[in-house]
């Protein structure tokens, strides 16, 4: 059901790549609440992605570019604002990867090349974003900038490596350029901490399904799902959020609030005979 909730509002979405990727469901979406936007991925992902059945979808153009290029960004912004014929409203930052993961690299022994390309892809690509759009003012007053994380940023989970990190430093910038932004022209920029999620991205990560199943069982109301959190985005892009802003929004169901729930205690007591092994 639409409830008109970005009736007339326009924006720019980067990371959609294929329908089980959150970004392709916040387009949806936000189409369907009546926004219009342009897309935007990388050369690679248009290739290996279905962006442009996406943008068929939505009635929207895709304007390809590499988020950690400052002239693509430029670009990005520019022709959004001629296509849409102004300011934009919204704009959503889903964009993650990381070399070390891929490459099965443990923390302890990380690639720092590697390292600093988690960094730049999926962190200081959101500083860029907002910087372009700062001195572009490319922005209304009272719009939203969103930004995928998770709560890895704050706990240690076993296999999400370097990209911890990256979001630990993704949640500080939207809360620096958050007090900027506010201060100056009353846009708003927050991350949303989702659950875990098995888009293709997350699929990479080890251990997935187990995380998956543990964050499941220990949330009370279970994971979100990636509809879920795109409703959730649609929701901080309308007018109905329009004070908050440099927060970090946990979206999991209760998880980043657990400490050991009783089903969980119940597993541990069964097993602490058992020997574990660890790589």
């Amino acid at each position: 059901m639409a409830y008109n909730l970005l009736k007339g509002k326009k924006g720019i979405i980067f990371g959609a790549l294929d329908p089980k990727s959150i970004a392709w469901k916040v387009a949806v979406k936000a189409h369907e609440e009546g926004a219009f936007f342009t897309l935007s991925n990388t050369p690679t992902a248009k290739r290996f992605g279905q962006i442009d059945e996406l943008a068929r979808i939505t009635n929207s153009e895709v304007i390809l570019a590499d988020a950690t290029n400052l002239d693509d960004l430029n670009n990005v912004f520019t022709k959004s604002m001629e296509i849409l014929g102004g300011k934009v409203d919204f704009v959503l930052h889903s964009i993650g990867m990381s070399l070390n993961v891929r490459k099965k690299k443990v923390y302890n022994d990380l690639d720092y090349n590697y390292l600093m390309k988690t960094l730049d892809i999926s962190a200081i690509s959101f500083h860029k974003l907002l910087q372009v759009a700062y001195k572009l003012d490319a922005i209304n007053n009272w719009g939203s900038v969103l930004a995928l994380s998770y709560v890895a940023s704050q706990r240690t989970h076993y296999g999400y490596n370097d990209m911890a990190d990256a979001k630990a430093l993704l949640e500080s910038i939207a809360r620096s350029f958050g007090y900027i932004y506010g201060r100056e022209r009353k846009i708003r920029v927050n991350t949303v901490s989702q659950s875990p999620t098995l888009t293709t991205a997350g699929a990479g990560v080890k251990g997935v399904e187990g995380l998956l199943d543990f964050t499941n069982r220990m949330s009370p109301l279970g994971n979100a799902d990636a509809d879920e959190c795109a409703n959730y985005c649609i929701v901080m892009f309308s007018d109905l959020t329009k004070k908050v802003t440099m927060q970090n929004l946990f979206h999991d169901g209760g998880f980043s609030s657990m400490g050991m729930s009783l089903r969980a205690m119940k597993t541990y007591n069964k097993g602490l005979d058992i020997p574990i092994d660890i790589d």
